[in-house]
């Protein structure tokens, strides 16, 4: 099954340059070590949500506002999409984030939809 982490931490600029950097590299050597063991699907750190643009529809007009949705220190700073047997094992997974030694990762199990183009 396929699950999304969606990793929560503040803002970049408020990271130090050089730790950053470290998670960084730390992940990237963890999505190798995913994609060795079969369970690497996609993963990428986002850009600040000062780049955000949040889109809503209601009453058939869109609205269109600067900025992410929710009024929050903690942002979303990226994903992991892995794919595992579990909930447990994507906790797991999840867990030796090193995103997760300064936020939080959210796992989500992803659904299946028959009819979705294929990658």
């Amino acid at each position: 099954m396929k699950y999304l982490l969606l990793i929560h931490h503040v803002d970049e600029s408020e990271i130090e340059e050089g730790y950053r950097v470290q998670l960084l590299n730390e992940s990237i050597q963890y999505c190798h070590e995913l994609n060795k063991n079969g369970q690497y699907i996609d993963a990428s750190p986002l850009h600040p949500s000062s780049e955000t643009i949040s889109v809503t529809v209601r009453d058939g007009k869109r609205l269109v506002t600067d900025g992410p949705f929710a009024e929050t220190r903690e942002q979303i700073g990226g994903y992991f999409m892995v794919e595992a047997r579990s909930m447990e094992e994507a906790v797991e997974i999840a867990g030796r984030l090193p995103s997760a030694r300064i936020g939080t990762v959210e796992v989500r199990p992803v659904r299946a939809i028959e009819g979705l183009p294929k990658t």
